[in-house]
């Protein structure tokens, strides 16, 4: 209580407001909250968000304070997801309907996908701060993630797949392999009013991008030989 009341008075000082309802929001109330927040902004994980809160974050966690959630609570979730593992999907029987679901093979859950989960939570702390709901967060114990990228093509690999593509397929999968850009989404729509064969430039637009910022790249003598054939074409 005397720590509460010592973060009171110091959130007090910085001018941020406070109410008689500052640490009553319940967990519930702080999900609708961040969906609300994920629904105006147009998030593309707004649905990956909801199943997250649904299937995993609110059986443990529904019901409650968010005060009461403390850095212990977390861990003990963490250690429950880890225990509980991830049902397998397997075609169905008659024999598996019969069985319970606690006989069900499951896979371990990896470290990534509870991270997820505690960055969603974590999520809807700072909101509820914002809001003037609640005066702090927990710590939060993220797990270590093993997500380095393998397996990349050394040139002489990606030149021997190169010779077993179609003549049209080349000049994309030549540019994304000097670029490194996603093909789908960034070479494959790109327009001539973005490429700069003078300055020796291409650019993706601001919002065209994963991180929605814009992006530069300086051509290769290879690159500008490939545009100059392509625009010929």
């Amino acid at each position: 209580a005397r720590r509460i009341l010592r973060d009171r008075e110091g959130d007090v000082e910085k001018g941020v407001p406070i109410s008689p309802d500052v640490g009553r929001i319940t967990f519930d109330d702080a999900a609708v909250d961040l969906l609300n927040d994920y629904s105006i902004n147009r998030k593309k994980t707004y649905d990956d968000t909801r199943r997250r809160i649904r299937k995993h974050l609110s059986p443990f966690f529904g019901n409650r304070r968010m005060i009461t959630i403390t850095t212990t609570e977390l861990r003990a979730y963490v250690t429950k997801r880890l225990a509980d593992g991830t049902p397998v999907r397997q075609k169905r029987s008659r024999a598996k309907d019969e069985a319970s679901a606690s006989d069900a093979p499951k896979r371990p859950v990896s470290a990534g996908e509870i991270n997820r989960e505690l960055t969603v939570l974590k999520r809807m702390f700072s909101l509820a701060i914002q809001a003037g709901k609640l005066v702090h967060k927990p710590h939060f114990p993220m797990l270590r993630e093993n997500n380095v990228r393998a397996g990349f093509f050394e040139r002489e690999q990606y030149l021997a797949v190169q010779k077993h593509l179609p003549t049209s397929m080349r000049p994309v999968v030549t540019f994304a392999y000097v670029t490194g850009w996603r093909i789908n989404s960034e070479v494959l729509p790109l327009q001539w009013r973005q490429v700069d064969l003078k300055l020796g430039e291409v650019r993706l637009d601001p919002g065209t991008t994963k991180n929605l910022e814009g992006r530069v790249f300086y051509l290769t003598s290879e690159l500008k030989e490939l545009l100059e054939a392509q625009r010929k074409a």
